[in-house]
């Protein structure tokens, strides 16, 4: 066995254990956080005092309503802000500058999954960790693998380039973090997407 350590708990289900890991994970985040296609702001109320975060957020109306989240998220907490105006496969920031990143259903939808990834282990400290959320394609086969197939071309076009049959959980176990510890969930409705919540340390 090579210098990487996976480990996979059990299949779960249910929103409630989803949205409890996504608490603990995220809540547990200190230091400097760069969070992925940060969107309007929706993590911040996960997030613990005194963080200091920057957000990408190429996209223009999002970015707006972000930065005045941001910024009363960092006036209650006493963290600090900074939001980017630059999507993740090319991060304006130095080698080994963050303590943490954070990804929550991004990674379907960048245009170079394995050119991000790199990104993410390069501007991550030693010891830094990827904390990531993401739906990914379900069991080749599957009648819901077929479905994604099948919707794929309209969620490309009409949702932000979203590939509901990426298999991001395979593209972190091959970027070359030393432990991937992830878990696996089924969320209830008309189509049961897998999900994974999940760390990854460098």
């Amino acid at each position: 066995m090579d210098a990487r350590s996976w480990e996979e708990a059990g299949r779960m289900s249910g929103w409630a254990a989803y949205d409890a890991k996504k608490r603990e994970l995220v809540g547990g985040l200190s230091g400097t956080v760069l969070e992925l296609g940060a969107g309007k702001g929706a993590n911040f109320g996960m997030l613990g005092k005194g963080v200091d975060w920057i957000g990408l957020e190429p996209h223009a109306a999002s970015r707006r309503t972000l930065g005045t989240t941001a910024a009363a998220w960092a006036a209650r907490t006493g963290g600090s802000y900074r939001v980017l105006d630059t999507e993740a496969e090319q991060i304006p920031l130095p080698s080994a500058s963050v303590d943490a990143v954070l990804s929550t259903v991004v990674l379907c939808s960048v245009h170079d999954l394995g050119g991000v990834l790199t990104e993410v282990r390069r501007v991550l400290r030693p010891g830094g960790r990827f904390v990531f959320f993401e739906h990914v394609g379900a069991a080749r086969g599957s009648w819901v693998r077929r479905l994604q197939g099948l919707i794929r071309p309209i969620t490309r076009t009409f949702d932000k380039g979203c590939d509901p049959t990426r298999q991001t959980d395979d593209a972190i176990h091959a970027t070359g973090f030393t432990t991937v510890t992830l878990d696996r969930y089924t969320l209830p409705g008309l189509v049961p997407i897998p999900y994974i919540a999940g760390t990854a340390h460098l």
